[in-house]
């Protein structure tokens, strides 16, 4: 693929979303979309694992860096899971350095995109921690394969507890960086947690807005309260069999599914990419009740109180969920950034290293963590 020329947007500049993207998008209950890590579409079902060791050989979907050091972590939330992540320091560092904390996307694991970035960023003279959300991955939490936008917002904030207690750290000069669904948990996180300087959003999902009134918001009053019946009476079916149920493995297609979701299995599902066994989207599936905490609980209320700390989104322009950082950005104070990279998709920006604007994400941390 070729690399484009990559270029930076107000709203006012920004392209109208054409009415075939909107209708292809239009799907009948919002709750449905995202409970199953974006689309669960077989019938066999996939069930909760014992939550893995913690694991020491390289398991990555990409390269190890020459560049860095590389070692696994733990740390306790404030609810008290443990979580595990990946710090990667450049070699030979010495004095405080400006650090990183990483995550996502929706159900993926650390050693996927949240990795690459981290490695990639530790190669330009960060620390980093790219770190599995609770529930998911090797980090901790019952039951497995569960999300909480309340839960997995203090995951951030946990992050950059355990990444100021580094000793190459600068906890003064701290930034976050989240992709996809985890996007929008990052900026719910960085407004709240004033200790993080800067923020940046690469191929942002609204879980919560995505959830409960579906995309492009096309999810009627009555298509919503059907979805919260449907997830009410699985919360009986729970109870009754002790224990959740879980929907179909993720992206297992049959054909004839929308472009995005051919475009997610192509990335989630291919060895050459981005399978990982512990990945929710690769190899499992969430529970059918996550929605719940989703449905009521719109996670970018409180966007506009990130300033006057600086946030940068990007996003492809080709992507079907390019209007979530459009949206995020016109809702955002200054300073922000909105940048648009021409031709590309949503997944593009998870490993397409010739896309993602590792350049202009590593001017932009090491202008606001000076």
């Amino acid at each position: 693929m070729n690399k484009p020329t990559q270029h930076n947007v107000t709203m006012a500049q920004t392209d109208t979303l054409d009415e075939g993207r909107r209708n292809m998008m239009k799907l009948t209950a919002g709750a449905s979309i995202a409970a199953l890590g974006m689309s669960s579409l077989v019938a066999n079902k996939a069930f909760a694992a014992t939550p893995v060791q913690m694991t020491q050989e390289w398991d990555k979907t990409f390269p190890k860096s020459s560049q860095v050091d590389h070692k696994k972590v733990t740390f306790t939330n404030r609810y008290g899971i443990t979580l595990v992540g990946d710090l990667y320091t450049p070699k030979n560092a010495t004095g405080k350095l400006a650090a990183l904390v990483l995550c996502g996307p929706f159900g993926a694991v650390k050693e996927q995109s949240s990795g690459l970035y981290a490695q990639t960023m530790a190669e330009r003279g960060f620390v980093t921690l790219a770190f599995d959300p609770s529930f998911t991955g090797e980090s901790g939490g019952e039951p497995r394969n569960v999300a909480s936008p309340d839960i997995n917002t203090e995951d951030f904030s946990a992050a950059v507890d355990c990444i100021g207690t580094q000793a190459h750290v600068d906890r003064n000069r701290i930034g976050v960086i989240g992709i996809c669904g985890w996007g929008g948990m990052a900026l719910n996180a960085v407004a709240i947690d004033k200790r993080v300087k800067a923020v940046v959003a690469s191929t942002m999902y609204d879980m919560t807005r995505v959830m409960s009134k579906g995309y492009f918001d096309s999810t009627t009053l009555e298509q919503r309260t059907a979805a919260l019946e449907q997830l009410g009476e699985q919360r009986w079916k729970d109870v009754d069999a002790g224990q959740p149920a879980y929907g179909p493995v993720s992206l297992e297609l049959k054909g004839g599914e929308p472009q995005f979701v051919v475009e997610y299995a192509a990335y989630y599902k291919s060895p050459e990419r981005g399978f990982h066994p512990r990945a929710v989207n690769s190899n499992a599936s969430w529970t059918l009740t996550t929605p719940l905490s989703f449905m009521n609980m719109p996670i970018l209320t409180y966007i506009a109180e990130i300033s006057p700390r600086p946030v940068l989104f990007i996003h492809g322009e080709k992507a079907h969920s390019r209007y979530f950082s459009e949206t995020a950005y016109a809702n955002a104070k200054e300073p922000k950034e909105l940048m648009i990279i021409p031709g590309a998709n949503h997944t593009d920006l998870y490993d397409q290293t010739d896309i993602i604007p590792f350049d202009k994400i590593t001017n932009f941390f090491a202008t606001h963590l000076a």
